[in-house]
């Protein structure tokens, strides 16, 4: 850019008469803080910020820059000249000499490097960037990237530990399931081996039982059983089991015991009465004969009777009759089953 035109001559601000006088000449100017009247108005001088000014416009400056997609420098720009008249030129006094601005401008202060003076493309760049020769906005850009893409890492990073936790929410879910259906399993099974072993044991009781308890007779027919509603009967109802068969079939003592009572005993004819060692009694009627007295003990088993129709009957039978220690009668064919024996 060419320097501007030299402006037309003017009288000098600087004259003779400015400083009181002809006599004294302009070498010989030397104002005091005293004799320098403030400067009024629009043309006071503001009071400089330093860098933080030119921070800003820097900073303004490298924002438009990467804004238009790059940022230029200013050594793609011709320097710019500014001249001043002659006759201003030669008239303006020495800056060192006026108080205040001589220290600014000692040889230390022209060797500080001004902020400005860089140029824009080492804007934001550290010393070794600086160094390499790397542009500015290049430089941006990449951080820029640099940022997102650590952003992007951090989110996905997120994303992955979401997922991972829930897939081990998930995990510990399913795990618990199994576990909980492997416990209701196991105590299934369990449940159902303690019922077969309940089982098992209730037959040893029941074959044990069965071992010394025995039917009173065999070779037999049920013809009426306990509680049976009919006119045969003088109570109206059947107090005992009726075991049908051949005449002088032998009748087995049920179990081991006492005789209490032999002999006959009007609608049931000749009957024996079977004393148990708890007390239960065990009546069989209508025998043929009796086998055995009263007082004798007999064995599981053992004859003390023969089948017959002695009494009020309709044929040759066994009548047996369970009755409690109380005297209360009960169904035989319970009482054999709960023995082991199956009638």
């Amino acid at each position: 850019m060419a320097s501007n035109k030299p402006a037309p001559e003017a009288p000098s601000p600087f004259s003779a008469d400015t400083f009181g006088g002809a006599e004294r000449s302009l070498e010989e100017w030397n104002p005091t803080e005293e004799s320098i009247r403030p400067v009024r108005g629009r043309h006071r001088v503001a009071k400089q910020r330093g860098l933080a000014r030119s921070s800003t416009v820097l900073g303004v400056g490298v924002i438009a820059a990467v804004g238009a997609g790059g940022m230029a420098t200013a050594q793609d720009k011709a320097p710019v000249s500014i001249s001043l008249p002659d006759s201003i030129a030669d008239n303006l006094p020495d800056a060192k000499s006026l108080p205040g601005v001589g220290s600014l401008m000692s040889d230390e202060a022209e060797s500080v490097p001004v902020a400005a003076s860089a140029p824009l493309t080492t804007a934001g760049l550290t010393t070794a960037e600086a160094e390499q020769g790397t542009d500015a906005g290049e430089a941006l850009r990449a951080r820029i990237l640099q940022q997102a893409e650590q952003q992007q890492a951090g989110a996905d990073s997120e994303a992955r530990a979401a997922a991972e936790k829930a897939a081990a929410e998930a995990a510990a879910a399913e795990a618990k399931k199994q576990q909980d259906e492997a416990e209701a399993e196991a105590a299934a099974k369990k449940k159902a081996a303690e019922e077969a072993e309940r089982k098992k044991k209730e037959e040893e009781r029941l074959a044990k039982l069965a071992a010394s308890f025995s039917l009173p007779t065999f070779s037999y027919t049920i013809t009426s059983t306990y509680g049976q509603s009919g006119a045969l009967w003088s109570s109206g109802q059947h107090t005992g089991l009726d075991f049908a068969g051949s005449a002088g079939a032998p009748l087995k003592a049920v179990h081991s015991g006492t005789i209490t009572s032999a002999g006959y005993s009007g609608s049931y004819g000749y009957r024996t009465v079977l004393q148990l060692e708890d007390g239960t009694e065990i009546w069989y009627a209508h025998q043929s004969s009796i086998e055995v007295s009263v007082g004798q003990k007999v064995t599981t088993g053992q004859t003390i009777g023969r089948m017959g129709d002695s009494g009020n009957v309709t044929g040759v039978h066994l009548h047996l009759e369970v009755h409690t220690a109380g005297g209360s009668a009960m169904d035989p064919m319970a009482w054999l089953n709960s023995k082991g024996l199956k009638v």
